[in-house]
């Protein structure tokens, strides 16, 4: 059984900002915009690049959003997100 808060479905809506469905049926926009802003780790650097970030997609195993090089974000912080804009 997967928890509420984990991902099923995205979608890149341009810059910094994704469509999230999530396994409880919470369809939310979240904007990444401010977490890309400052200094950020060597694994995040290449989401930087709003192509390269764009290249996002559904770990179903892990429940999350992943990038190529293996970057990901927290399944529960995403939906906490995606709930406060609701």
């Amino acid at each position: 059984m997967s928890a509420p808060y984990e991902v099923r479905a995205v979608e890149h809506l341009g810059g910094h900002r994704l469509r999230l469905t999530f396994a409880d049926g919470v369809t939310g926009d979240v904007d990444l915009s401010d977490r890309f802003a400052g200094p950020v780790g060597p694994m995040f650097e290449p989401l930087l690049e709003v192509d390269y970030f764009a290249q996002v997609v559904v770990d179903e195993e892990l429940g999350t959003v992943v990038w190529p090089n293996g970057a990901d974000l927290a399944p529960d912080v995403l939906h906490a997100q995606a709930m406060s804009l609701a």
